[in-house]
């Protein structure tokens, strides 16, 4: 059975997309069968692997609102062991259209329990905010991987969403874990990025990743191309801090893998 990994932060501009692309594309680097589901409406983790959205008539929108078999949404990419549920900007409404829906928060989950054993992972990009469709993707999770900015105010808004998980597990899903806080956009030769660094490890200890994200031009310019930075430029310390997180997962999920370490 494969582990499911929400990627969620309600603030924006923290590296959640550029995670859960690059984080997707590194774990199918490392042979595992991987599936990205894009729920955010920008469907910018869609666009980051190279598909056009706006082409698509099959997408998580109508696997959420129409109830459509979610195998038939799902693509494949230009990475090896990488598939795509993509998102559409339709998604924008769907938490209105979803409103009247019988148990809301679980449609997401209902729809992956079909396809679970068919992945090693599942990656979810959620939407910066924590409306219905991040409710149904921690619902449908095993863990959230929180992506944090080393800067300043870098730890605000924090306190709402760990309230939120900790809401989901007490009434949708109890197994809810946190897999990690990823700090990103990290800096060196900041002063600041080392503060951070600092506050979040002391504040998380353990559930803080050792792997630092450093900025970086190319994972900055891979989205531009439809890439992950592994197929843009491999030998960038964007790709290299990537392999590294994927390496640390692998190591903390071996008990959900088929191949194990």
């Amino acid at each position: 059975m494969g582990k499911v990994i929400a990627i969620a932060n309600q603030k924006g501009g923290v590296g959640k997309t550029t995670t859960a692309i690059n984080l997707a594309a590194s774990l199918a680097a490392a042979e595992y069968k991987v599936l990205l589901i894009d729920i955010d409406p920008q469907a910018n983790s869609s666009g980051g692997v190279g598909v056009d959205v706006k082409t698509l008539d099959k997408t998580v929108y109508e696997v959420l609102v129409n109830n459509l078999n979610v195998e038939k949404s799902i693509l494949t990419t230009s990475m090896p062991n990488l598939s795509l549920l993509p998102s559409h900007i339709n998604l924008v409404g769907a938490e209105i259209e979803m409103v009247s829906t019988q148990n809301r928060e679980s449609v997401l989950k209902n729809a992956i329990r079909k396809i679970i054993n068919n992945f090693d992972f599942i990656v979810i990009d959620c939407p910066p905010s924590l409306g219905l469709l991040t409710l149904n993707a921690l619902t449908a999770s095993d863990s959230v991987l929180i992506p944090v900015q080393c800067e300043y105010y870098a730890l605000e808004g924090l306190g709402q969403l760990l309230n939120t998980i900790s809401i989901i597990r007490h009434r949708l899903n109890p197994k809810l874990d946190i897999e990690g806080v990823l700090l990103t956009m990290y800096d060196s030769r900041l002063r600041l990025s080392n503060q951070v660094v600092d506050e979040v490890r002391r504040h998380f200890g353990s559930k803080a990743f050792n792997t630092l994200i450093n900025r970086n031009v190319r994972i900055s310019e891979a989205p531009s191309y439809g890439k992950p930075v592994i197929l843009y430029d491999a030998t960038s310390i964007g790709a290299k801090n990537y392999l590294e997180l994927a390496k640390e997962i692998i190591t903390a999920n071996a008990k959900y893998l088929n191949k194990g370490n």
